[in-house]
């Protein structure tokens, strides 16, 4: 991945975490949140394991000198950030919780200027104003105003909370970029959040009545998730984090919902409206925007 430029595994991330949502909608009956989240980490614990079995040896004392930065990784990123979504849906509706994850790039703006001292140039401000648009657009379906009548409740400090780690999460994997070794921190960091994860499976299934109904989808999105939504993409945003700045990057999560719409359009048999087209391309000429370069900073 580190030959592929670093938009596009920002493309590449987005596209598999909006098909991450639309799976996600579809097995909400048979695949409680905890055990739905435990078990896509199995599988990538699993898969990921032969390919840096050899390199895991000869990083594993880097990796146990930054042992509490890996730990915050592991909570945030694996353990807490999907889980939580997961489970704030249940409370909250599809518009409110998409509405918080749009402030994924507000908060990496915010910690990257408390913790990381980066400043924002001008287009980076005015490419993260066009895509809001674009994605309240596509949310609103077209009805701006509807987005101020939005009650909000337990559901959205849920999904709040997890953004934030969400971007803490981004942060600190751009901070030590060159003193962690990507790939085998990653599943370190994979073993440590399933192991975090594995009391809340337990007690899904066995003290609640959220047990899994086992279908030929629920198997399919256990492996999606485990394999394409899990490894590749979070190795594709990682880098594409590295490559691009934790600032730049954040704009791309707002491609998240145009491709969960377009998921969503080919496999739950949903119509496609204008908002989505329009709003779509307000997203994309914000990215666009954001990946200017100047000098002149804000």
């Amino acid at each position: 991945m580190s030959k592929i430029p670093a938009y596009y595994l920002l493309l590449l991330a987005t596209l598999l975490w909006g098909g991450n949502f639309v799976i996600g909608k579809a097995v909400a009956t048979s695949l409680p949140p905890f055990t739905f989240a435990f078990l896509r980490w199995i599988i990538a614990l699993c898969i990921f394991l032969p390919i840096v079995w050899k390199s895991l040896k000869h990083d594993l004392p880097v990796i146990l000198s930054h042992w509490k930065i890996v730990i915050i990784l592991a909570f945030t990123g694996v353990a807490a950030y999907n889980t939580l979504v997961y489970y704030g849906v249940h409370y909250t509706t599809s518009i409110n919780a998409s509405l918080m994850n749009m402030l994924t790039p507000i908060f990496i703006y915010i910690f990257s200027f408390l913790f990381l001292k980066e400043t924002l140039n001008r287009y980076q401000v005015i490419g993260t104003l066009i895509s809001f648009v674009g994605v309240l657009v596509i949310l609103s379906n077209g009805h701006l105003t509807s987005i101020f009548h939005l009650s909000f409740n337990k559901g959205d400090f849920i999904v709040m909370i997890a953004v934030i780690l969400w971007s803490i999460y981004s942060l600190l994997i751009k901070q030590f970029s060159t003193k962690l070794p990507g790939k085998t921190t990653f599943f370190v960091s994979i073993c440590l959040g399933t192991f975090i994860l594995f009391p809340f499976f337990l007690y899904e299934q066995f003290v609640t009545t959220n047990t899994i109904v086992w279908s030929g989808l629920s198997l399919f999105a256990i492996f999606y998730t485990g394999i394409f939504a899990s490894i590749i993409a979070f190795l594709a945003w990682n880098t594409g984090i590295i490559k691009y700045g934790a600032n730049r990057a954040g704009i791309y999560l707002n491609f998240i919902p145009v491709f969960a719409s377009i998921f969503a359009l080919l496999f739950l048999k949903e119509s496609l409206v204008w908002t989505q087209l329009v709003g779509g391309l307000f997203v994309i000429l914000g990215v666009f925007v954001t990946g200017q370069k100047k000098e002149k900073r804000m």
